[in-house]
């Protein structure tokens, strides 16, 4: 079949694509400008900084896989003269990890377990009926005897997938060398020498071990997750490391999207506040004071329980439950993005109010110059990095708003994966006995990593940035 596939372009991707565009736009401008190229160059050189950047790339390549949506075709059956697609949307990651999403158990299973973490009545080999913790269909069910086997098992497994991670990341440094000796036009042994005493330009010792850990780190979960359910299994049987992975994306969409929606209120704002004064600043402190004197929650629960409300009533205007979540996490995004502007808001209004008082932008306006060109080519530029260090700042913040949000049954939809919804259906679990522990700490491990490195790369971009600092 020539169409095996269709695209499904969902409104959370399409905006992805979009930051994505911007992002590459602004890394052009940025190479052309050496003002803004020297604090860059700064946070080249710091190791941790450049260590974290590594983890959120690998974090957004796995969102970004996993914004790549399609329908599979249909079977075609005889006579059929137009292709019929699957109403299920699937990602590219989800072809990727096809064997974790696909290898479901009956229930709960606990991580790198052969038996099921529940008795259930199994018959036995004399045929009678006994109560007992039966055998995985796919954890470890390779093992003929797990009881002698398992360890021997487990112990091959993780030196031959470190053995291979490591290799891989061997050779992606050592192209990365290459390249790299390529563009500065020095031998190979010059440039290894340099990096591995750290006197390169860029911290690429640091960036080279970071990916040398993550890289042994996938080259084992890789080989455990084959044969065994790394995590373990939740209530229905799914596999626990395939929902973490899943919930990378909807972590980035709350974390960048809303930072979207944020910004034009409020750089626009702030900064016509603190340049125009007068009425123009009393209207806007009316504004913010009143939003922020709302409870938070509050405002966003009634939203998102209005946007419930419209979408049970207007089922049909949805042709899948993939687009329905997809519509409610976008609305989440840009409520969180218009109640989340107030603090840029009052920072930009106060460099604003210091800025207008400045000798250059006094001598525009004595020459006529309009507050509109002022404002762009004086007063925005200078106020950008208060705007690039609030972004990224409160990108961990979106994050864990998220997990909260769903916390409380606000948040995304519940058929759609994330980390919130995870530490949610593990309010129920932990008070079981024994306790099934492992939901929780999985989405926990994945978003202490993507919080972690973004505080860290948030620092270094502080500390490149701010005037003060340097």
């Amino acid at each position: 079949m020539f169409f095996s596939f269709k695209a499904v372009i969902l409104w959370t991707d399409s905006l992805i694509y979009l930051l994505l565009a911007a992002l590459i736009f602004f890394a052009f401008y940025v190479i052309r400008r050496e003002h803004l190229r020297a604090p860059w160059r700064q946070i080249r050189r710091r190791p941790l900084a450049m260590s974290a950047l590594v983890v959120l790339c690998f974090y957004g390549v796995i969102g970004l896989s996993d914004s790549v949506h399609f329908r599979k075709a249909l079977p075609a059956t005889e006579g059929d003269q137009v292709v019929q697609y699957s109403p299920e949307v699937l990602s590219l990651l989800d072809v990727l990890l096809d064997s974790l999403r696909s290898h479901t158990e009956r229930t709960y299973s606990e991580p790198l377990a052969t038996h099921a973490f529940t008795k259930e009545m199994i018959e036995g080999d004399d045929g009678r009926q006994q109560r007992a913790f039966p055998r995985l269909r796919y954890g470890g069910a390779h093992l003929d005897s797990p009881e002698t086997e398992k360890t021997a098992d487990l112990l091959s497994s993780l030196i031959r997938g470190a053995l291979n991670g490591l290799l891989l990341a061997a050779l992606l440094c050592g192209l990365f060398l290459v390249f790299i000796s390529r563009f500065h036009r020095k031998s190979f042994a010059t440039t290894m020498r340099a990096v591995l005493q750290g006197e390169a330009e860029t911290a690429w010792r640091a960036v080279f071990l970071t990916i040398g850990f993550f890289m042994i780190l996938g080259g084992i979960a890789t080989s455990l997750s084959g044969d065994y359910h790394l995590f373990g299994t939740d209530k229905v049987g799914q596999d626990v490391l395939y929902l973490s992975l899943k919930g990378i994306r909807t972590g980035l969409v709350i974390g960048t999207l809303t930072t979207l929606v944020m910004l034009p209120f409020a750089v626009f704002l702030g900064i016509a506040a603190g340049y125009f004064r007068g009425w123009v600043d009393d209207l806007i402190q009316y504004l913010y004071t009143t939003l922020s004197s709302v409870p938070g929650v509050l405002l966003i629960a009634s939203a998102v329980l209005i946007l419930q409300v419209y979408m049970d009533k207007n089922a049909e205007d949805f042709s899948s439950i993939t687009e329905r979540a997809d519509t409610r996490l976008l609305f989440l995004c840009i409520i969180l993005g218009m109640t989340g502007w107030i603090g840029l808001c009052r920072l930009l209004r106060g460099e604003t109010f210091k800025i207008r008082e400045m000798e250059y932008v006094q001598a525009a306006r004595a020459l006529g110059v309009s507050p509109m060109k002022i404002i762009f080519r004086h007063i925005l530029p200078n106020v950008m990095h208060i705007v690039l260090i609030a972004v990224v700042l409160d990108f961990s913040g979106l994050v864990l708003a998220e997990a909260v949000l769903s916390y409380v049954g606000v948040g995304v939809d519940p058929a759609m994966i994330s980390w919130g919804n995870m530490i949610n259906s593990a309010r129920l679990e932990l008070a079981r006995e024994p306790v099934v522990w492992w939901s929780l700490v999985s989405a926990f491990i994945f978003m202490f990593g993507l919080v972690l490195s973004a505080n860290v790369f948030s620092d270094g971009v502080r500390d490149a940035f701010d005037p003060r600092l340097r």
